[in-house]
């Protein structure tokens, strides 16, 4: 029997994502008994999280706003929608590659100031010499992460006729299948930032990643670069990059964040976080997010998720689905199975993965479990959380 869910949306989300919700799920205005979050940019790391709260949902990649590891320890699967944005972010990036190489902004700039001289057309053949630029076929780009993003980045470059060369040293096979031949392997960022006049990032902001591109990889560059980034400006040291700009080591440098810093860089062309702003992004992420809450809060499946492994056990045919959120030590699944076997539940499937310091372990019945044996297994030292998710009947 599915149960009725109640989801708190902290940002507007498309309908087109709310309305794949079945019945039986309600949209409500406070998260206080919610058992599902929706939320774009909204920032939760502040935020207390009522009990009944299961997963939380990012219509988006990033996850930076969210306290994903309160949210492990409590039992809560955060998910994101990763390349549900990918095909809006890599049109922007191949704007800023033209945007890098040509005067386009500065000549609109110069025309709109000149709006009221009325010789601007015979004044702006000779301003125009002023705002000239190169064109990118048969230029170097230099892609640093290959994945949804990256691998479209990569192959709508070459369509360009540029050479491009990528580095990723966790290329997943999905993109490695979508990555064009064309595509050169680069062997570090070190690499990247010798061999290619255009570069562009796209990797997560992580604790190994903030800061990965600072003086140090900056003075390896060819003189005269430009550099894009539509990742995350945590990514690039900040004052190694005004610096650079300043001496005209880096050329040019595209931002999609706006900050105290990047604002005032000469030679930047800051965007408002603009990369996945578009309509049919909006609707992608909005419709994977509901897709992915959904099915967790169902069916107990994982699919995307930041804190916790992929399990995929499709719908539950016997008479009862258990889903338990652990950590990963040694001995934790014969504890699981040997406290089912003693309370003379059987398990007729189960499918278990782990990921770093935890893991999930998913149980299909052949009977219901008690509410009191849910409690029991709580005890058990490194069960963060037990979830009853489907009764027959």
């Amino acid at each position: 029997m599915m149960k009725d869910r109640k989801i708190y949306c902290m940002n507007p989300i498309a309908e087109v994502g709310t309305r794949r919700f079945r019945k039986g799920y309600t949209l409500v205005d406070t998260p206080d008994e919610a058992a599902g979050i929706l939320v774009r940019s909204a920032e939760m790391k502040d935020m207390a999280f009522p009990r009944g709260l299961r997963a939380i949902a990012r219509a988006g990649a990033g996850v930076n706003n969210i306290p994903v590891d309160r949210c492990t320890e409590a039992g809560v699967v955060v998910f994101n929608t990763p390349g549900a944005n990918a095909n809006s972010v890599k049109e922007l990036v191949v704007a800023a590659l033209l945007l890098a190489s040509r005067g386009i902004l500065d000549g609109a700039a110069w025309v709109r100031a000149n709006a009221e001289n009325a010789a601007v057309a015979k004044d702006a053949e000779a301003a125009k010499k002023q705002f000239a630029g190169n064109e990118i076929m048969g230029k170097t780009l230099g892609v640093i992460g290959l994945g949804a993003v990256g691998v479209l980045v990569a192959n709508a470059a070459v369509s360009l006729g540029m050479t491009v060369y990528g580095y990723d040293p966790y290329l997943s096979i999905r993109s490695a299948w979508h990555l064009s031949p064309a595509v050169r392997h680069a062997e570090s960022v070190e690499d990247i930032c010798a061999r290619c006049g255009y570069i562009s990032i796209h990797v997560p902001a992580t604790d190994k990643t903030r800061g990965m591109i600072g003086a140090e990889q900056i003075e390896k560059m060819r003189d005269g670069v430009r550099f894009l980034n539509f990742a995350r400006d945590a990514l690039v040291d900040e004052e190694a990059m005004a610096a650079a700009l300043e001496r005209g080591k880096v050329r040019c440098y595209i931002s999609d964040f706006a900050n105290p810093a990047s604002v005032r860089m000469k030679n930047a062309v800051v965007l408002p976080h603009l990369g996945a702003s578009t309509l049919e992004a909006e609707d992608n992420c909005a419709v994977m997010a509901a897709d992915e809450l959904q099915d967790y809060l169902d069916n107990g499946n994982i699919s995307h998720s930041v804190n916790f492994p992929e399990v995929n056990a499709g719908v539950c045919e016997t008479e009862a689905r258990v889903a338990v959120l652990h950590r990963n030590v040694p001995n934790m699944l014969s504890q699981i199975t040997t406290f089912f076997g003693n309370h003379a539940l059987n398990i007729e499937n189960l499918a278990n993965k782990a990921r770093g310091d935890y893991a999930y372990t998913l149980l299909d019945l052949a009977h219901p479990m008690p509410r009191d044996t849910v409690q029991a297994l709580e005890r058990i030292d490194g069960v963060l959380r037990v979830r009853r998710i489907f009764e027959r009947g």
